[in-house]
């Protein structure tokens, strides 16, 4: 009779989950849940591959390069970008300065000397007075995009 009574509840138990993991499995909440994992999953699945793309990295490109040079080499375009905006900032601020210097009655253009590193200007050169070096720091230093003048102008008296 145990037996029977054992037997009895054990279907009971394995029908209740049974009817339990038809029901539940299957419920929005989960399969939304599972839906969100796949797609988060093929997501950064996609933007690994759209990166290798991008950067050259796939197996046959490397290779290929490897084949050709014997090296594989990569730059990030955003830095190479950032390379070529600075130069071409630095380009314009060192061209403002010698346009303002062009344009001054005190100063010469001719006798200095302007260059621009990341936002940096270094004025070399002479002038006749140290009151030229302070119009000539001063000028630069009002410059859209200049950060610090350094000056290693010297003073040379006309003759």
């Amino acid at each position: 009779m145990r037996a029977f009574i054992a037997l009895v509840l054990g279907l009971i138990v394995g029908a209740a989950v049974v009817w339990f993991y038809l029901t539940y499995h299957g419920t929005p909440r989960m399969q939304t849940a599972q839906d969100k994992v796949e797609g988060a999953a093929k997501s950064a699945r996609d933007a690994v591959q759209q990166q290798l793309r991008a950067l050259d990295l796939r197996p046959d490109d490397i290779k290929a390069e490897l084949a050709r040079t014997g090296q594989v080499v990569r730059r990030k375009a955003e830095e190479a970008g950032h390379a070529i905006a600075d130069a071409t900032a630095d380009a314009r601020i060192t061209t403002a300065i010698k346009a303002k210097l062009v344009t001054s009655r005190d100063l010469s253009a001719l006798d200095i000397s302007v260059n621009t590193t990341a936002g940096v200007v270094t004025l070399s050169g002479h002038v006749s007075s140290p009151d030229d070096i302070a119009k000539a720091m001063l000028l630069a230093m009002q410059t859209d995009g200049v950060r610090e003048v350094i000056s290693t102008l010297q003073v040379k008296a006309k003759g």
